[in-house]
């Protein structure tokens, strides 16, 4: 398990200006004392501004957000605090990627850190120590920030990299047909070059392989695509050379005994842009578009990027939603005893079983080893329940066949959330498999409703 505090690389920070005791006493006091105040303040500009308008409302705030808040800033100033030690990064790294997540404008984030300072700085004006205790307050708040700042970066572009991931598979598109798509193009570009240059012996800028439909693709599609595949870079150093070294040396009017040698050269080029370009589909053969290849559920890395749209949706147009996080019942003694290969086709009926029972507007995820996530749209939680319950049903009637054994049952838990107006969606996540884990625990094969009050 990585490092809680992995995501942010943090550098050294300036020693902390000497306050006395007493005067930090009479700071931790003010704050005790106005903390509800400030925290209105700050979460007054971000319900003021439009942007913020369509991820929070009154409500969220009020009952989730502003006591989080509120502890947030009681506890930077706590006794014996660490700003430098693993919890205090760990817990700001965290604040950052909900940000992230929640899609809170880091800049309306630091317009209310600033509110704060100013209101802490009219409340200790008279204090015979405001100097040094408003130092220390603008470095602890502004070191918060600058952690959280980096976290977020980092969750933003990532989850940027997800949302259009996911949005090149709602478009329906098919990793192989994608493959056939640009080597044909690779090829198309490779006949057109080779009769330019029997024509004319040369090649002007509008024939160059990065101003080609497959050039225009690799610079715009396959970053996404491909990203972290060690073969892209070489792939575009291969095209820059082609571009750059290999069609200069062809000039109008060569003749054919001086074409013999650049041809041979761009032709090894070309048959290495073609076999990086089938190396880096090859990694993707796996993911197949985005399932799960031995259930066809989606894959769990698209879960973010549906599960947050779909909760703006809902409270855009304020319409329901829930989810069912659904666990096999004992998988671990199917494996045990029958081994890996039937208990791959245990999951792979199991998964046909659950989308049977699910529309075609709802999204089925292979959550885990052998649990499966559900995304109901529009959907109560007792429609969700009833629904669990059919799945239940269904699954625990199903005859489970693999070769070599007889026909046999499996059962499954499964926990039911419906979403409440919390913009991260981890939360809605986290209601549904603390109701799986009751489910578990009061004995396996049964649906459990999340217990929420609010």
């Amino acid at each position: 398990m990585p490092h809680p505090t992995s995501a942010v690389v943090t550098s050294p920070i300036a020693p902390e200006p000497p306050v006395d005791p007493l005067s930090l006493e009479r700071l931790r006091a003010l704050l005790h004392d106005q903390a509800d105040a400030m925290v209105a303040a700050f979460y007054q500009v971000l319900l003021d501004d439009p942007e913020a308008q369509t991820f929070l409302h009154h409500s969220i705030v009020q009952k989730r957000l502003s006591p989080s808040l509120r502890n947030w800033l009681i506890d930077l100033f706590a006794p014996e605090q660490d700003v430098e030690g693993e919890a205090f990064i760990a817990r700001q790294t965290k604040i950052g990627e909900v940000h992230a997540r929640i899609k809170i404008p880091m800049h309306l984030v630091m317009a209310g850190a600033a509110v704060l300072k100013a209101r802490l700085a009219d409340d200790l004006a008279a204090d015979p120590a405001a100097f040094d205790l408003l130092r220390l307050v603008g470095r602890r708040i502004d070191h918060a920030l600058r952690l959280m700042s980096q976290s977020y970066e980092k969750g933003a572009s990532n989850r940027a990299r997800l949302d259009e991931a996911y949005r090149l598979f709602s478009l329906d598109q098919d990793i192989h047909f994608e493959r056939e798509s640009q080597r044909a193009g690779l090829m198309e570009w490779s006949q057109k070059t080779l009769f330019r240059i029997l024509a004319s012996g040369g090649v002007d800028g509008a024939g160059a392989l990065g101003a080609s439909p497959f050039g225009l693709w690799i610079r715009h599609r396959a970053d996404f695509l491909f990203d972290g595949s060690p073969h892209l870079a070489r792939l575009n150093a291969t095209m820059e050379r082609i571009d750059g070294a290999l069609l200069p040396r062809f000039t109008p009017g060569a003749a054919p005994a001086e074409l013999a040698a650049p041809l041979k050269a761009l032709e090894a080029a070309v048959e290495e842009v073609a076999f990086l370009l089938n190396e880096m589909f090859q990694g993707l053969a796996g993911m197949e578009g985005g399932r799960d290849p031995l259930t066809r559920a989606l894959n769990r890395r698209f879960l973010s990027s549906i599960l947050s749209r779909e909760i703006g949706f809902a409270n855009t147009n304020h319409t329901p939603l829930s989810v069912l996080l659904l666990d096999v019942d004992h998988f671990k003694r199917i494996n045990d005893t029958h081994g890996h290969p039937v208990g791959d086709e245990v999951l792979r009926q199991v998964a046909e079983a659950v989308t049977e029972n699910v529309r075609p507007s709802d999204f089925v995820f292979r959550y885990g080893g052998e649990e499966f996530l559900i995304v109901l749209v529009e959907t109560h939680l007792h429609q969700a329940a009833t629904i669990a319950e059919r799945m239940r049903l269904a699954l625990a009637a199903k005859p489970i066949t693999a070769a070599g054994l007889a026909p046999f049952n499996v059962t499954a838990s499964i926990g039911v959330a419906e979403h409440r107006g919390h913009p991260d969606e981890n939360y809605l996540v986290k209601a549904a498999d603390d109701a799986l884990y009751r489910a578990k625990q009061n004995g396996r094969n049964r649906v459990e409703q999340d217990r929420r009050s609010a």
